[in-house]
């Protein structure tokens, strides 16, 4: 007699996110538990009293340890899977942690819109409020209630044509995730003395990095240094008696045409009222104008704290 597999399904700690990644709308669920539905046509009523077209649905999603059939068209081989009450808890948990709730399918393949989670939660005891649905399902069953406002999809609901619910997501073999292969001690303490090596090599490498680096360091300082006393000393020494003698030279140049401009103008008075001509010497007046303009800028410059 052949045997069928039953292999449990976990979510991987890499694929958190993606877990539950949508839940489809479709005929046949994979759980075989089609869910409930309730609007204001008599004929779908599951309630005694319900409001006026409410347009949701209450269903589970998952429902630990109930077997799932599957098939494998790569191996040609039939297998059961399920889920502990554990797993199923953690996929509800990060369908919402995930911001998944918004998303949804039809029968697995097409995106739709319109479909949006508005309560889940998970059964823990006899009094859980799926008993008012119809529901006698084990603790530990996630429920979902979902508000369906595309026309389309409510339509195919109410002429029986989707029945249940069934979650897309990824999940891991536990099998073989437990027997994944792990590392030898001898593996290991191989890879821990290459580790060290190659260490060693690079703390060998630094020391002859910062030994070069240190050389260059004192022969930048000698010469710095020696630069330094230079321009502070002759260097210095001989800017500043430049600055003086700039200093001395302009000074005098002021005075200079400072009385070189008041002679002029004097001449050119009396000239004037003599009658004589005087052009030669208001060309003098026009120099010693501008050279007393330029000592008076010099003078301010060389006396100013940047050049002391």
């Amino acid at each position: 007699m052949k045997e069928t597999k039953i292999v449990e399904l976990v979510i991987a700690d890499d694929s958190q996110e993606l877990a539950i990644d949508a839940i489809s709308l479709v005929n046949s669920p994979a759980i075989e538990q089609d869910f409930v539905f309730f609007g204001k046509e008599k004929n779908n009523l599951t309630f005694a009293k319900v409001d006026e077209e409410k347009r949701m649905l209450v269903s589970p999603a998952l429902i630990p340890n109930k077997q799932i059939f599957r098939y494998d068209p790569n191996t040609d081989s039939e297998y059961y899977v399920y889920f502990s009450p554990d797993t199923v808890r953690k996929a509800s948990e990060l369908y919402l942690k995930h911001n998944n709730h918004h998303k949804a399918t039809y029968e697995h393949k097409d995106r739709v819109s319109g479909v949006l989670t508005v309560e889940s939660w998970i059964k823990e005891g006899d009094n859980d409020k799926s008993k008012m649905f119809g529901y006698d399902l084990p603790n530990g069953t996630w429920f979902v209630k979902m508000k369906i406002e595309n026309d389309e999809l409510w339509n195919k609901i109410k002429e029986g044509e989707l029945k249940g619910l069934s979650i897309e997501g990824y999940f891991a073999n536990k099998f073989e995730q437990m027997n994944k292969k792990q590392p030898t001690t001898e593996q290991i303490l191989s890879a821990l003395n290459e580790i060290i090596q190659e260490s060693k090599k690079t703390e060998l490498k630094a020391e002859k990095v910062e030994l070069g680096l240190v050389d260059d360091i004192e022969k930048l300082h000698k010469e710095a240094s020696k630069l330094s006393s230079e321009a502070n000393g002759s260097g210095l020494s001989a800017v500043r008696k430049a600055i003086q003698k700039a200093d001395k030279d302009f000074t005098q140049l002021s005075r200079k045409s400072e009385d070189g401009i008041d002679k002029a103008e004097k001449f050119i008075k009396a000239a004037k009222e003599l009658g004589v001509d005087s052009k030669q010497v208001q060309g003098y007046l026009n120099n010693f104008k501008s050279w007393e303009n330029d000592a008076d800028y010099w003078i301010k410059q060389l006396n100013a704290d940047q050049y002391n």
